[in-house]
């Protein structure tokens, strides 16, 4: 697969993405709404589990893309937001967290991130963009927070990530006779694309207009 070297390439890949992604589930959801009484129960299961993964699929690939694009324009750190600073030394962070690292060693952690910024952004450990097959809420904001992205214009939705999507899946993917009404039909799968729409589009508007860089560079 090619790698998003312009914000044009970043934008194509993630719609490209999300493409097949809304497909699969508008066509499970004209089979459900075509199915009789018997097989619909069994589909719309099927269509909360292909839901909740698509949504976990299409934000971890989106934001890594994203991660990547910025990697592969090898900004200077101390011109990049502030957040990406924090991203750098995240992972090293929690390494001497649970680490007994030494006086001396946490000293070197401080002048490395005090003297980081001269230093090329190249590379992201990809554990900052993790999903840990979990996709709740609260996991979601974290994924924002490291993609430099406000979080509040999904907090309306929390619930249905939380309960409609993810808790749901969870009873599904553990054998447990959890029934979804067909009236629930419309709201699992027009919520789900929308969160996939605009997490993606958030994330295209920050790569076009390069709000991932320091306001003192823009």
């Amino acid at each position: 697969m090619s790698k998003p070297y312009t914000a044009s390439d970043f934008s194509n890949q993630i719609i490209e993405d999300r493409t097949w992604r809304i497909k699969e589930i508008s066509d499970l959801k004209s089979a459900v709404e075509r199915a009789d009484t018997i097989l619909q129960k069994v589909l719309l299961r099927s269509i909360v589990a292909i839901c909740y993964a698509h949504w976990e699929g299409s934000v971890k690939y989106s934001a890594r893309k994203y991660m990547e694009h910025i990697c592969l324009r090898r900004y200077k750190v101390g011109d990049l937001d502030r957040q990406f600073i924090r991203n750098l030394f995240l992972p090293r962070l929690a390494q001497l967290s649970k680490s007994n690292a030494s006086v001396s060693q946490r000293c070197e952690f401080i002048d490395q991130l005090l003297d980081s910024s001269d230093k090329r952004f190249t590379r992201i450990d990809e554990d900052l963009v993790n999903t840990k097959s979990n996709l709740n809420y609260d996991v979601f904001l974290d994924i924002c927070l490291v993609c430099g992205l406000p979080s509040d214009g999904w907090a309306k939705l929390s619930t249905f990530i939380d309960v409609i999507l993810l808790k749901r899946r969870n009873e599904i993917a553990h054998g447990e006779n959890t029934f979804i009404d067909i009236s629930d039909l419309d709201e699992i799968t027009n919520n789900t694309v929308a969160l996939m729409r605009s997490f993606g589009d958030a994330l295209d508007n920050q790569a076009s207009l390069e709000k991932y860089k320091s306001i003192s560079v823009l």
